[in-house]
């Protein structure tokens, strides 16, 4: 039989041991009926109870194949979407925390990107001359948007061949909501920077001028994620002065400097593959967010390999922070009792235009 439900302000001052335990007695009780997904930025604290890891498109595909019956993402807004999206029908996605969004997401929203269209198509012919490319990190209805107009979703690793694949099927491209990916995935198609510009939502025409989205081939929306923003050239030269025989490797959400000017450049899955498969006893400085940079240095500490994390300043996913032990274990406690709470279920009509976008790009890539 149902109980009521179990009201968070009975775990809000939860101490963090206190908490652990109780995910542990949860878990238990659950079984095989939960799966817990843990995004590589996640938290220490709440990454160590995930039984997948990975990145956000990985670990919904491998929540997918499991006979879960919740999925309890501990990542951010849009990532449990795509969990939903791509699991079977009966299973349940849930976030533990709803405040647990992404800001670059925020930056595109679905009435901003549909004016953007309105203004394109006063300019161009949409059908004929450009395919819109949203980046898994944006909302599901972004994804429906570019299912429905003949667009693609793309993540961090797949970017370029996405682009390859937009750019053979109409001469331009609309990429959202993170400019400086798709400007270096741009750039290494060889395209060249005058012909990739910033649409900003909020002026009329992007800012632009209609000579100008003529001959753009790229149009990138304005939009950037807040923790990638923080590297700088300065921090690598910085770097390189100290440590001459040191290697940097960056995420492409970075700015187009420091990918220029670093050595590799790449998804989480990639930075963390690279590093691991590195040379013993060299040292890395790594371009991307705070928790993940210091669980690698701990992976490869026994290698003589040093991890050190480019910004002098700390900077992790704010967001993704606010899943926490306590959040986590009021998740797992209303499971146990047979509550659902924090369910995210993406709209059945929404959720399908936007499986024809994901669709679309794991045939692609």
């Amino acid at each position: 039989m149902q109980v009521a439900t179990i009201s968070f302000d009975r775990f809000n001052s939860l101490a963090d041991t206190d908490a652990q335990e109780r995910i542990g007695a949860a878990r238990s009780q659950l079984g095989k009926r939960a799966v817990i997904l843990g995004h590589h930025y996640q938290r220490a604290d709440v990454y160590q109870h995930a039984d997948l890891t990975g990145d956000s498109l990985q670990l919904s595909r491998l929540a997918a194949q499991t006979d879960a019956a919740f999925i309890i993402f501990c990542g951010v807004h849009f990532m449990a979407e795509v969990a939903d999206i791509m699991s079977k029908p009966e299973q349940i996605a849930i976030l533990p925390d709803l405040a647990a969004g992404c800001s670059m997401a925020d930056m595109a929203s679905l009435a901003k990107v549909e004016r953007c269209w309105r203004e394109l198509a006063e300019v161009l012919d949409l059908e004929q001359a450009i395919t819109p490319v949203t980046y898994i990190n944006s909302a599901a209805d972004l994804k429906a948007f570019c299912g429905e107009h003949g667009g693609i979703v793309c993540t961090s690793s797949n970017a370029s061949k996405i682009l390859d694949w937009a750019l053979s099927r109409r001469e331009k491209v609309l990429f959202f909501p993170d400019q400086h990916l798709g400007r270096w995935s741009g750039h290494k198609k060889g395209i060249p920077l005058e012909d990739m510009l910033v649409w900003d939502p909020d002026l009329e025409l992007g800012g632009l001028r209609p000579e100008q989205i003529l001959h753009a081939k790229i149009l990138l929306w304005k939009g950037h994620c807040a923790v990638h923003q923080m590297f700088q050239p300065a921090h690598i030269l910085r770097f390189r002065n100290q440590h001459p025989d040191g290697l940097v490797i960056s995420h492409p959400e970075c700015s187009f400097e420091v990918c220029r000017q670093s050595d590799f450049v790449g998804s989480t899955e990639y930075i963390l593959r690279t590093v691991k498969e590195g040379a013993p006893n060299t040292r890395w400085l790594v371009g991307t967010e705070l928790n993940m940079v210091d669980r690698l240095a701990r992976d490869v500490k026994a290698e003589g390999k040093t991890v050190q994390f480019m910004s002098p300043t700390v900077c992790m996913c704010s967001t993704m922070q606010r899943i926490d032990p306590q959040h986590l274990a009021w998740c797992l406690e209303n499971l146990a009792a047979g509550n659902v709470v924090n369910r995210i279920s993406v709209p059945a009509h929404e959720a399908a235009l936007a499986r024809i976008a994901l669709e679309r790009m794991l045939s692609v890539s």
